[in-house]
């Protein structure tokens, strides 16, 4: 089963919502996105990344979920109604996500390798 470990929000100032999330939920900085920053309970990431008010809208953005082969994910989400948009990772060690849509337009990524701060099977410790 793959299990959802990622979020992406779109945010006016990705630093006064960094400090709301350590603030209000405890969450830790797990590092920097290009346009953000990316909190961590452990568990679950959320980027807190800025919008391009000319492009986007604050929300929600995307979410992440944690597979354990690509290629066969690929085969699963496709069979289901999703469309590749890009990003397939370039290595076996990459941190990229790969990007696709489903049936009803939201953005999703799938991964193999995570992300910062997050476990697949906190249970395992891994």
């Amino acid at each position: 089963m793959s299990k959802l470990r990622h979020l992406a929000i779109l945010v006016p100032d990705p630093e006064t919502a960094a400090t709301f999330f350590e603030k209000a939920f405890g969450m830790t900085r797990a590092g920097l996105a290009r346009r953000g920053i990316y909190m961590s309970d452990g568990v679950m990431n959320v980027a807190l990344l800025r919008v391009d008010p000319e492009k986007e809208r604050v929300g929600l953005f995307h979410f992440g979920m944690w597979v354990d082969d690509l290629e066969e994910a690929e085969k699963v989400l496709q069979g289901a109604g999703a469309s590749y948009l890009g990003g397939k990772p370039e290595s076996p060690n990459s941190y990229y996500e790969a990007k696709y849509r489903d049936p009803n337009g939201i953005v999703f990524d799938i991964t193999h390798n995570g992300w910062a701060g997050a476990m697949k099977d906190p249970a395992s410790n891994k």
